[in-house]
C-alpha cells in the first residue's frame, strides 16, 4: 500500500481518469469540507439512514488508513461531525467521505483528517440503528466494495480496483509526463498545435476515419 501511495503523490486524479476512461468517479455534489484534500486508502464501507450509529461503529472498527465510505442515501441529516472526526484522527484513519450531511463545520474546515461530504446541516441523525458494515454500498453515484481504494484530491473522489491500482497509477505517470513535456513547449512560445496533432486528428475525423487526440511535440 505504502508503494501505491508513493505513485499516487506523483500524480493526480486527473491523470487517473485519462489514463483509465472506466474510473469510478463520485458525482461533485460531494465536496471536501476540511483543510485536507487529498485522500488515499482501502475503503471501509457504511450503509445507514438518518442514523450515525454504523459510521461510529465504523470510525471504532477500521484499520489505520482506512477510508470511511458511508452511503447515507444522499440525504441532508448529519451522519458526522467534530468528535468522528477527531476520533477518527485519533485512529489514524485516512479519511471520511458522507453521502449524506456533515456538521461542526468551525473544526471540520481546519481539520488534518480528509472529510467529504454532500452537505453540511447541523441536523443529526439518530444512533439507534445498526445500519450494515463492509457491504457494497453506492457513494456518490458509484458503486464502491469493501477495499476498493478511494484516492481524492483537489479535483475529486475517485474509486479503483485495488487490483488494477498499480496498474493505472503506472500509467497515470505517464500521462502526467506527457503534460510535462507539453508545458514545457507551451512555456517556450510554441502552441498547442505544436504539441498536438490537431491538424492531422480534425482531418482524419472529417475523412470519417478514426482518430485519437495525442501529443506529438518535443521540447526540443
Amino acid at each position: 500500500m505504502m508503494e501505491l501511495l508513493e505513485r499516487f503523490h506523483a500524480v493526480d486524479t486527473t491523470a487517473i481518469c485519462d489514463a483509465d476512461r472506466t474510473t469510478r468517479v463520485m458525482d461533485s455534489g460531494i465536496r471536501a469540507r476540511s483543510a485536507a484534500t487529498r485522500v488515499f486508502g482501502p475503503a471501509f464501507t457504511v450503509r445507514c439512514r438518518e442514523d450515525f450509529l454504523a459510521v461510529l461503529r465504523a470510525v471504532e472498527t477500521a484499520g489505520p488508513g482506512a477510508v470511511i465510505v458511508v452511503d447515507g442515501g444522499g440525504r441532508e441529516t448529519a451522519l458526522g461531525g467534530e468528535m468522528f472526526a477527531r476520533g477518527a484522527l485519533a485512529r489514524g484513519l485516512g479519511g471520511v467521505v458522507v453521502d449524506g450531511g456533515y456538521r461542526d463545520m468551525a473544526y471540520v474546515s481546519t481539520c488534518e483528517l480528509p472529510v467529504y461530504s454532500r452537505f453540511v446541516t447541523p441536523r443529526a441523525g439518530t444512533a439507534s440503528q445498526l445500519g450494515e458494515l463492509q457491504v457494497p454500498v453506492t457513494c456518490g453515484g458509484v458503486v464502491v466494495n469493501p477495499g476498493d481504494l478511494v484516492l481524492a484530491d483537489d479535483e475529486g473522489l475517485v474509486v479503483l480496483d485495488p487490483q488494477r491500482a498499480a496498474a493505472v497509477l503506472d500509467a497515470a505517470l505517464a500521462v502526467k509526463n506527457t503534460e510535462h513535456r507539453v508545458i514545457e513547449l507551451l512555456d517556450g512560445g510554441r502552441t498547442l498545435s505544436d504539441a498536438f496533432n490537431v491538424t492531422e486528428h480534425v482531418e482524419a475525423l472529417r475523412r470519417g476515419e478514426q482518430s485519437a487526440l495525442r501529443a506529438t511535440g518535443s521540447p526540443g
